[in-house]
């Protein structure tokens, strides 16, 4: 029972975190407050349509190597109001999008940038403390080894 409880408290911190990554790219003000998100968000839209009208969408493409990168990626994309996809035969880690490139190289690029170090860093942390606790509790890596060369 008092792990459930550690674990809901961890994912609280991880979602706090990740609030306010999203109001730091947004500009928000006061970060923590509900009214100040709505507003960032409504910020950032706002900073979309006006790169929309201004820069020409282009067709980029993202390669997510994992799938909780692309997870977040793709959530952060619909979250703007931007349709990703893949072309025909392109892999699973493949992510097309039509945006102007401003807005991902000032919003969009950076926060997911962020907000996938944060999750990254829960889920690392996650998966040692279970392997710790469950399996052994060393999870260092394995010992480098320096081999000698064969002599002639």
């Amino acid at each position: 029972m008092q792990r459930k409880r550690l674990d809901v408290s961890e994912e609280a911190v991880l979602r706090e975190k990740l609030r306010k990554i999203e109001a730091l790219f947004a500009g928000a003000g006061t970060i923590g407050e509900r009214t100040a998100a709505e507003a960032a968000f409504g910020r950032v839209q706002a900073r979309l349509a006006e790169l929309q009208g201004r820069d020409k969408a282009i067709e980029m493409q993202f390669s997510l190597r994992d799938q909780w990168s692309r997870r977040l990626f793709l959530a952060l994309c619909r979250r703007y109001g931007l349709k990703p996809y893949r072309l025909y035969r392109q892999r699973l880690t493949t992510v097309m999008l039509r945006v102007p490139q401003a807005f991902v190289d000032q919003v969009l690029w950076p926060e997911f940038q962020e907000l996938n170090g944060a999750l990254m860093q829960y889920l690392n942390d996650v998966t040692d403390r279970v392997i710790r606790e469950e399996v052994h509790r060393d999870t260092s890596e394995a010992t480098e080894i320096v081999q000698a060369l064969p002599s002639k």
